[in-house]
């Protein structure tokens, strides 16, 4: 069945203009037009190509015509194709306030390590015990990008751009009660934040964070350059 069929009109030259190939967002695809569609992105592209918020119904129709595919049922992330990591891989933190926040930041952990960044990973620091994110300054300090995933204030990304001189790319999910309004109120704390060098991705796109540090990353210059 051809992709006019399906409804689908893949855009190849996607990876070629902006370095990032399409990715097929899953939510209201059929199984075949997530799979056909993954699979002629696979075909086209040199580098990543994902799959998000997918079902275990959508991973088993992609993993028949890419048998190379993974699925992280948490994060409902389908990573088909994976970008070669250079030997010295710029790196980037993914820092989890809590662990209802971990199908996000594992979004956007996996999809960064798709795309060649080395990825450190630091989880339930939230602003809650701030003890918990100081003991881990060096390891931030370290990496050359921050992903910051908060829900309920969304205070975290504040805290973390005040101790590091890293670029902070920063998550609102929608983890908390009634007045967290589904990750608005961290949302807006987020874009709020008196901490400078903050950029803030919509609530739960861990994926879009990882595109983001990648983008950041890929255009920084090297030790041996500044």
């Amino acid at each position: 069945m051809d992709e006019s069929s399906l409804g689908l009109n893949l855009d190849r030259h996607r990876e070629r203009r902006t370095g990032h190939a399409e990715a097929v967002y899953a939510p209201g695809k059929t199984p075949e037009q997530v799979a056909v569609a993954t699979a002629e992105l696979v075909r086209a592209a040199d580098g990543a190509v994902f799959v998000t918020r997918a079902t275990k119904e959508q991973f088993d129709a992609v993993v028949a015509l890419v048998p190379d595919a993974s699925f992280d049922e948490l994060s409902g992330l389908i990573v088909a194709q994976r970008a070669l990591r250079a030997p010295e891989a710029a790196s980037v933190a993914v820092v989890s306030a809590g662990t209802s926040d971990l199908p996000v930041a594992g979004e956007a952990a996996q999809a960064a390590d798709a795309l060649g960044l080395a990825v450190e990973r630091i989880v339930d620091v939230g602003v809650a015990g701030i003890h918990r994110v100081l003991e881990h300054r060096d390891r931030l300090e370290a990496s050359g990008c921050v992903i910051v995933v908060a829900g309920m204030e969304g205070a975290l990304p504040s805290v973390v751009a005040g101790l590091t001189s890293r670029p902070v790319v920063a998550v609102p999910t929608s983890v908390g009660y009634g007045a967290a309004f589904d990750g608005l109120a961290a949302l807006l704390a987020m874009l709020s934040s008196c901490a400078p060098g903050i950029t803030v991705v919509n609530i739960d796109n861990g994926f879009g964070a990882a595109l983001a540090a990648h983008r950041i990353l890929r255009v920084a210059p090297s030790a041996a350059e500044r």
